[in-house]
């Protein structure tokens, strides 16, 4: 996070982090979606590939704030899905219910062993 000092009231604030960002001088809260994905073990490359097809998909979507994907040290075939969204609903009802989001489901869901759990979560503390 870095920290702004050219504010309107002379306040350091925070500009932005990850989780974060600035919207006249306050702090905005994004939703951040967190899925843990269990990809069937073996097919990591293809599943890897699909995503990076994928992603242009949902980074069209009004209200993508950005997102990563990394992979499990300690077990390959576990992907963390972090995804950034200006409103819970962006998610939910927006991408979910988008003709588009056929086509994600389509690229990805076979890959998953068993279904992952999708949460959703608001910043409470930074550092």
């Amino acid at each position: 996070m870095t920290i702004d000092q050219n504010t309107a009231t002379g306040a350091r604030q925070p500009v932005s982090d990850n989780y974060t960002s600035v919207v006249r001088g306050t702090i905005a809260r994004v939703i951040l979606e967190q899925a843990v994905l269990p990809v069937v073990p073996g097919r990591e490359a293809e599943f890897e590939e699909a995503f990076a097809r994928a992603k242009a998909i949902i980074a069209a979507m009004p209200g993508f704030g950005g997102l990563t994907l990394s992979r499990c040290v300690e077990r390959p075939a576990t992907y963390l899905l972090l995804v950034q969204w200006e409103r819970l609903e962006d998610h939910t009802v927006g991408f979910r219910g988008s003709p588009d989001y056929q086509d994600w489901r389509a690229l990805l869901h076979h890959f998953y062993d068993p279904f992952p759990v999708v949460e959703h979560y608001e910043t409470v503390a930074t550092a």
